[in-house]
């Protein structure tokens, strides 16, 4: 059996078993008359998937699991693609962090401490009145020349659901179509058939049967008590990578995100992940480092690291400074003559902090446009 075949059959077995999501069908018309009109006018159109997805344990779902992730990386991509020219389809988990919206609702402040009353109106406060006026000037642009559509999921199937749907709508764009996979996707989910129906109870005199919402004893719940314990037994995700790029939109450049906490196997991965599912970049991060450097790992460019210099970064609290540099193996006088370079082309040091999603996204725009020639090429000489 080969590769192909194998993803096929499990996509096929995938969304046979796993029921789609109720507003599936709204989705898929707004997707479908969003991405006609920009191929009707040739523009690029990027899907920005964001935020984590949750993977329920019950039916009628009161327990989940969950991951740490508030869609900062997508929303602010988001962004930068607006201002980089191109069509955003948003595709998010609900209540995460919206393109925007997000300098005000990713706060430990409340939105109203931004307002004040003045002669019996809401007004913006003085001090915050520059920004907010920049922020709402660029989201009216974008809403007035209709380049961005948003999408929600909350669970893994919902999201698998929604990526395949408008994979499938954006196969017409041909190579002006991205897809920038910034999700925080389950590796492991429950099964529709081996998930309980009702909420799984702790007390040991209401546990229920292993009988699963189906009435199926074969298989016990894949989460169940035993005893005073609580048992999960998930089964993996299938890995649907490599179908969307050979089944789903395979003109389309794939930009996909590794995450990992230890340094010494973040390019390695990284590598493994371009070779394995045939993307066109892999964008390598550490938790630690993430809002500060990258690494691009891609067929074209090979290795090649993103960093934000020391003096224009953004805060972190979770952040270590003293790992920057550390994931490709240079010396810290080998980073600061990275920084030194970077400053040469264009980033001035000093205040104010810049977001390293300013500087991923024109570096993506630029790979996309030698793939976009390289197809155009192609398609001459064929």
């Amino acid at each position: 059996m080969t590769d192909t075949t194998s993803a096929q059959q499990a996509e096929s077995h995938y969304f046979t078993r796993e029921p789609p999501p109720k507003d599936l069908k709204t989705n898929t018309t707004l997707a479908r008359e969003f991405i006609t009109r920009h191929a009707d006018q040739g523009h690029r159109v990027v899907l920005v998937t964001s935020g984590g997805t949750t993977v329920p344990l019950e039916t009628q779902t009161v327990r989940y699991i969950d991951n740490f992730s508030a869609g900062t990386r997508g929303a602010t991509s988001a962004e930068y693609f607006l201002e980089n020219g191109y069509a955003v389809i948003f595709l998010h988990r609900q209540f995460s962090l919206l393109p925007y919206s997000r300098h005000y609702s990713h706060n430990t402040r409340s939105f109203l401490d931004f307002m004040k009353e003045e002669n019996g109106k809401v007004v913006v406060d003085e001090q915050h009145q520059d920004q907010m006026l920049t922020v709402l000037r660029q989201y009216t642009r974008v809403k007035r020349e209709n380049r961005l559509l948003i999408l929600s999921y909350v669970t893994i199937t919902e999201y698998l659901w929604n990526l395949r749907e408008v994979a499938q709508l954006m196969r017409p764009l041909g190579p002006n179509a991205i897809f920038y996979l910034a999700a925080a996707v389950s590796d492991f989910f429950v099964p529709q058939d081996r998930m309980v129906e009702h909420k799984i109870q702790s007390n040991e005199e209401f546990h229920q049967g292993t009988d699963n919402a189906d009435g199926d004893s074969t298989k016990p719940p894949a989460a169940r008590t035993e005893g005073k314990s609580l048992i999960i037994d998930l089964e993996p995700v299938p890995k649907f990578l490599k179908q969307l790029v050979d089944g789903w939109a395979p003109e389309a450049m794939i930009v996909s995100f590794k995450l990992e906490t230890d340094p010494s196997l973040l390019v390695t991965k990284s590598k493994y992940a371009l070779n394995k599912y045939s993307h066109h970049l892999v964008i390598g991060n550490l938790l630690a480092t993430r809002k500060w450097e990258v690494v691009f790992v891609s067929m074209l460019d090979g290795e090649k690291w993103i960093r934000v210099p020391t003096s224009r970064r953004t805060k972190s609290l979770s952040g270590m400074p003293s790992l920057v540099g550390l994931a490709d193996h240079h010396t810290k006088k080998d980073v600061e003559a990275e920084e030194s370079i970077a400053t040469r082309k264009g980033i001035p040091q000093g205040e104010p902090s810049i977001e390293i999603e300013s500087l991923i996204i024109p570096e993506i725009e630029s790979l996309h446009t030698k793939l976009i020639e390289q197809a155009r090429t192609g398609a001459e000489t064929s």
